[in-house]
């Protein structure tokens, strides 16, 4: 059997995306240990029991010194704490990379409280979810054929981007580069928005009276559209407000779309509506969503 390239991984937050990455890189002989912090001891005990971890930390001082590599798989608000927590006891050869969905606010962060160290910090997103959480939702195979983007900050060595990237392919996935600011324009208008306008419906179904035949009656449509307002409101809470620039921008575009199906209707503008929906159509049947 071939020597782990990974000796001790620490991870902050063994819920989904830290627990899967931990099972992944456990699967493909990667990794010798794993210990994980987090805010829920009963979480952590579970990872524990679930493999996912082989020690719970209790001191990060002491434990990330030594480390190959720290994944923080935290909702972004709190990465910053965590970021000052770490920099002051950070190994010479430790790498550090994330699991935020948003990286302007969490590369600008990394500048304020890595300080020196800000060149072992390699950000990354995975392109992987689900509406469940906490690590016995996490999965060994979550990453296969998933995408992650990577994005470099002009410290990073060669060596390092490549040691982080190694480590996403060897969980499966697909690994690709954007800038910060690229990356956050595209996953306002592609992930951050759909969320918003999820979790916006079914918040409006719950304000009224007729709420529960409402829901009755919702089927496969309602379903399909709605799937991902199930998601972390914590979480997404703080990727809206880390995202607030791009977001505005993508909302005030698709208000601007409603508006004009609006005028349509208004007006009885059949040609409108079916010019909208068979381009839609195109562009949806056209996209493998790989």
């Amino acid at each position: 059997m071939s020597k782990p390239q990974f000796k001790k991984i620490v991870i902050f937050g063994v819920g989904l995306i830290g627990g899967s990455f931990a099972l992944a890189l456990r699967k493909a002989g990667a990794v010798r240990e794993v210990v994980g912090f987090g805010r829920s001891a009963a979480t952590l005990q579970q990872a524990r029991q679930l493999g996912i971890i082989d020690r719970i930390g209790r001191d990060a001082a002491a434990e990330v010194g030594n480390a190959d590599l720290i994944l923080l798989a935290t909702p972004v608000g709190q990465m910053a704490e965590l970021m000052a927590l770490i920099a002051p006891h950070l190994g010479a050869h430790t790498l550090v990379t994330d699991g935020g969905s948003t990286k302007s606010d969490v590369v600008a962060a990394a500048r304020a409280n890595l300080g020196g160290r800000v060149a072992q910090f390699v950000p990354a997103h995975p392109i992987a979810g689900a509406e469940k959480s906490g690590a016995g939702a996490a999965l060994a195979d979550l990453y296969v054929g998933k995408k992650v983007v990577l994005t470099p900050l002009p410290e990073n060595s060669a060596e390092s981007v490549a040691r982080i990237r190694h480590a996403w392919q060897l969980c499966g996935a697909v690994v690709s580069e954007l800038t910060p600011q690229q990356h956050d324009a595209v996953f306002a208008a592609v992930s951050h928005l759909p969320h918003l306008l999820s979790f916006a419906l079914v918040h409006d179904l719950a304000q009224r009276g007729d709420r529960d035949l409402l829901l009755s009656f919702a089927a496969s449509g309602f379903r399909d559209f709605t799937r991902i307002a199930a998601s972390s409101p914590e979480m997404w809470r703080d990727i809206c407000l880390a995202n607030r620039e791009a977001l505005l921008v993508e909302l005030h575009r698709y208000a601007d779309e409603l508006y004009a199906l609006y005028q349509a209707l208004e007006q009885y503008d059949a040609a409108k509506l079916e010019e909208v929906f068979s381009e839609a159509r195109k562009v949806r049947g056209n996209w493998t969503g790989q």
